[in-house]
């Protein structure tokens, strides 16, 4: 954490697995994460329950101020997507999304993942800035393409997804 960091958030995030019970505070983390899609509450709720082991919750002073979903998909084992990153405006600027992405390739449930996916709309900078960030800091490759598209996906109601992939170097994969 940087001086100005510890001033402002004097202690280190605590990064753990989420629980059932932690589905409400996410929800909520979530709505107030514009643009982010809004999930519904069960939805969270899952996420926290089914798939704890490939997500992560961030507090400081005992409030959930991140949080990350994910999974390994079923059909390729070598590779996580990340389905949401979300961080309370307070702890933005802080390095937080990048510190629960680390959090999570060093588990043990992770330990095949050799790509990092997500989706992006062009005009979500944070998250663009986020992932290319990761993808430098882990010296990782990144690309990415037009994936669910406007007219053919979302009938023309939501923005382009573009499909971003990081390939990791073998140190990184090494690490979990």
């Amino acid at each position: 954490m940087s001086k100005l960091q510890s001033i402002l958030h004097p202690e280190m995030p605590v990064l753990r697995k989420p629980k059932a019970e932690d589905g409400s505070a996410i929800w909520e983390l979530v709505r107030e994460c514009k643009p982010l899609d809004e999930n519904s509450m069960y939805c969270n709720l899952i996420q926290c329950d089914h798939f704890r082991d490939t997500c992560v919750v961030a507090e400081l002073g005992g409030e959930v101020v991140g949080w990350v979903s994910g999974y390994v998909l079923p059909y390729d084992p070598e590779t996580f997507f990340v389905w949401q990153v979300a961080v309370h405006e307070a702890a933005r600027g802080t390095g937080m999304g990048r510190l629960m992405l680390q959090h999570l390739l060093r588990r043990p449930e992770l330990r095949g993942v050799s790509r990092l996916q997500t989706t992006i709309t062009s005009d979500n900078s944070a998250s663009w800035a986020l992932f290319k960030k990761f993808s430098d800091q882990q010296g990782g490759e990144l690309a990415a393409q037009a994936h669910f598209t406007r007219d053919t996906h979302f009938n023309g109601i939501h923005a382009t997804e573009h499909m971003v992939t990081i390939q990791l170097p073998e140190r990184v994969r090494k690490a979990a």
